[in-house]
């Protein structure tokens, strides 16, 4: 099977569907463990194991004035708890988890389109 790269094609965020630009070059952890291995006084080895969470940074999303996304999307970061992600890469894999908008919210006037960075608990689960 070949392996297929390219940008993400659409995400939605708590039920409403953005368009990610082209160009975006976007970075998934899926969350789970971390490892770390430290040595032990008497030659032995231990493993500690750190819980991450899910992130995905470098999305830039299709934002649209008249639809009021820019609000949307602030309104998000504003809740108090997790909502519900899914995203769809060019490969047609559909990932779903929950998260939150972690740093700004700028929207850029030039080119129409809004990064964001998000996180969250648990992992992101292929669908």
């Amino acid at each position: 099977m070949t392996n297929v790269g390219g940008s993400i094609e659409a995400i939605s965020l708590k039920g409403r569907e953005f368009e990610v630009t082209p160009d975006a070059d976007t970075n998934i952890e899926i969350g789970g463990f971390e490892n770390e291995v430290l040595s032990n006084g008497g030659g032995g080895a231990r493993l500690i194991k750190t819980r991450k969470p899910l992130e995905i940074d470098g999305i830039a999303l299709d934002t649209d004035e008249s639809r009021g996304d820019a609000e949307f999307l602030q309104n998000l970061a504003n809740l108090k708890d997790f909502f519900p992600i899914a995203l769809t890469n060019a490969s047609g894999t559909t990932w779903q988890g929950s998260a939150q908008i972690t740093g700004p919210i700028k929207r850029g006037t030039q080119s129409g389109s809004t990064p964001i960075s998000l996180k969250g608990p648990g992992i992101l689960t292929r669908q």
